[in-house]
Parts: structure tokens; C-alpha cells; sequence
């Protein structure tokens, strides 16, 4: 599955997002995006299940511990964990579902694919969130010289 601009502007303009996968340490990726998505003004759900809290915000161990407020839901977890989040967050009744490349399985967007869900996969999130800076930027310019960008 491809992922269109149409889902992905569609999955950034809600502002609150859960994260799964949030890492405790700064230096990790899932801790990265967290950090990006707060300082771009995101009301942002880290989901770690061995955490209580990351980066001065409560952090939640599961999806299903989610509020119900919550729709958006962004996986930035290891490819064996994805579909059991995705999983999660169908019972969840969560609609907005982004599969961080690296994180996607085949039987996770399939899953996500049979219920009525707004899902990107196959991108990364940090090439999205305008402004875009440092290697994202670079990445995002390579993938619309050669077409591979979103439309």
C-alpha cells in the first residue's frame, strides 16, 4: 500500500496523537519523533509500557490505557510488535493509524486495512511535519525529484 498526501494531511491535522514505541532515551528514534511532535505543537500520548513518564509527560503502557479522546495513533515500534498495537487500537476504536516505516508488516496493514481506518504506512513521519529540517528535508527533496513523494 501506498501511502497518498490526501491520508497523510489527513492524519496531521488532528493534533493529538498517541505514540507507540516512545523510547525513554533521547538518543532513540521513537524518543526523536516524540520530542519533534511536541515541539510542532502536537498534544502528544507516549505510549511505553515500561515508563510512567517521558520527557515530563505522562506515558501510557498500552494502547487500550489510551483516553478515549484519542484517535490518532502514530507506531513507531518493532516489526513484531506492530500488530498487536494495530490490534489494540481497532478494539480501541482509534481511525487514524500512521505505520512508521521499518515498523510495518504486511499482516499489520492488512489488519488495519480491513476496518475503517485513515492509514499511511511506508513513510517516514519526520518528512511530513512541516518545517521540515536536517536529513528529512534532504530525503523529502530526493523522493519529489525522483516522484516517490506522496501524492
Amino acid at each position: 500500500m501506498k501511502a497518498t498526501k490526501a491520508a497523510i494531511d489527513s492524519f496531521l491535522a488532528i493534533r493529538r496523537v498517541a505514540v507507540a514505541g516512545v523510547s525513554r532515551d533521547p538518543k532513540k528514534f521513537g524518543h526523536l519523533v516524540f520530542k519533534q511532535l511536541k515541539e510542532k505543537g502536537f498534544e502528544v500520548y507516549p505510549i511505553n509500557p515500561e515508563s510512567d513518564q517521558i520527557g515530563g509527560v505522562q506515558c501510557f503502557h498500552s494502547v487500550s490505557a489510551l483516553p478515549l479522546n484519542v484517535h490518532s495513533l502514530l507506531i513507531i515500534t518493532p516489526k513484531k510488535q506492530t500488530k498487536s498495537v494495530v490490534t489494540e487500537a481497532v478494539a480501541k476504536g482509534i481511525d487514524n493509524i500512521w505505520i512508521q516505516q521499518m515498523s510495518d508488516t504486511p499482516e499489520a496493514i492488512e489488519l488495519a486495512m480491513s476496518h475503517p481506518i485513515n492509514l499511511v504506512t511506508g513513510e517516514c513521519i519526520l518528512m511530513h511535519l512541516d518545517p521540515v529540517t536536517g536529513i528529512h528535508k534532504f530525503h523529502r527533496t530526493v523522493k519529489k525529484l525522483f516522484g516517490l513523494y506522496p501524492r
